[in-house]
C-alpha cells in the first residue's frame, strides 16, 4: 500500500496536506462546532484531510467535509492517551473517521492489549485504517509489523527516550519512508511551509500540520515573544 497504493483515502492524502483542528480543555476554541468551523476553513484553503480528536469534534466534521478524516481521541491522564484502548478506537471509528489515529509506541496500553491486537480488532469489526503515532524508528518498524495501515511521526519528542528539539524530526521522517512498506505521515512541530516541503522531499506520504494553522493561541506568542526579543534594550528600560 506504499505510496496510496489501491486505497483510496490514502491516495486522496498522497503528497497533500492534512490540517490537525484541535484546541486544549479550556482554551476559547475548545468547542466542537468552532473546531468544526475552523476545518471548514482549511478544508476551503485546500487541505486535503482533516486530522480531529474528541468524538463529539469527529461527528460534526464528518457531517460537515466529505475529506479523509483522521481521528482520535485523547483521553486519561496515563503515558498513552492518544486513543489508549480497543474501546477508543472503535468509538472513533464510529463517529465517522476514516483512519482511526493510535499511540504505536511500545508503551503499555491501557486496556492491555497489544497494538497488533488493537490494529487487528479495528480491521476486523469497522474496516476502517489505523495510523499508528510514533515516536522512533524502531516504533515505526513495530508498527508495520503490527499492521497499520500508515504510521506517522506525530510523538517524536513527546517520549522520554526520543530526541526533543524545536523543528520536525525529519531524519526520522526519512528513515521510516526508506524503510517501510506502509505510508509514512510527516507530523510534529511542523511550523513552516518549507519545513512541510522537506517532509515530503524526503518521502512522507503526506504531512500534518497543526498549531502553525489552527492554533492562535501559540501562533500569537510566537510573534510576541520574537518583538520582545527585537527591542532594543533601552526601550526595555522604559
Amino acid at each position: 500500500m506504499k505510496g496510496g497504493g489501491v486505497n483510496p483515502v490514502l491516495a486522496a492524502l498522497r503528497g497533500r496536506l492534512v490540517v490537525s483542528c484541535q484546541a486544549y480543555p479550556g482554551e476559547p476554541m475548545r468547542d466542537a462546532d468552532t473546531m468544526c468551523r475552523v476545518a471548514r476553513a482549511v478544508a476551503a484553503g485546500g487541505a486535503a484531510g482533516i486530522r480531529a480528536q474528541g468524538l463529539a469534534d469527529l461527528r460534526r466534521i464528518r457531517a460537515a467535509l466529505d475529506l479523509p478524516l483522521i481521528g482520535l481521541w485523547k483521553d486519561g491522564d496515563g503515558e498513552v492517551f492518544i486513543t489508549p484502548t480497543l474501546e477508543h478506537a472503535l468509538a472513533v471509528a464510529g463517529a465517522g473517521a476514516d483512519i482511526v489515529a493510535v499511540d504505536g509506541t511500545g508503551r503499555p496500553r491501557p486496556d492491555g492489549r497489544t497494538l497488533a491486537e488493537t490494529v487487528r480488532a479495528v480491521h476486523e469489526r469497522t474496516g476502517r485504517l489505523v495510523m499508528a503515532d510514533v515516536s522512533t524508528y524502531e516504533e515505526g518498524l513495530a508498527a508495520a509489523e503490527a499492521g497499520a495501515d500508515v504510521v506517522g511521526t506525530t510523538l517524536s519528542g513527546y517520549t522520554p527516550y526520543s530526541p526533543a528539539g524545536p523543528g520536525p524530526d525529519l531524519d526520522l521522517v526519512g528513515r521510516l519512508a526508506r524503510d517501510l512498506p506502509i505510508p509514512v505521515i510527516g507530523e510534529g512541530r511542523l511550523h513552516t511551509v518549507e519545513q512541510a516541503a522537506e517532509a515530503i522531499r524526503r518521502g512522507a506520504h503526506a504531512v500534518v500540520v497543526g498549531t502553525a494553522i489552527t492554533h492562535p493561541t501559540s501562533i500569537t506568542r510566537w510573534f510576541a515573544s520574537a518583538l520582545r526579543e527585537a527591542e532594543p534594550p533601552d526601550a526595555r528600560r522604559g
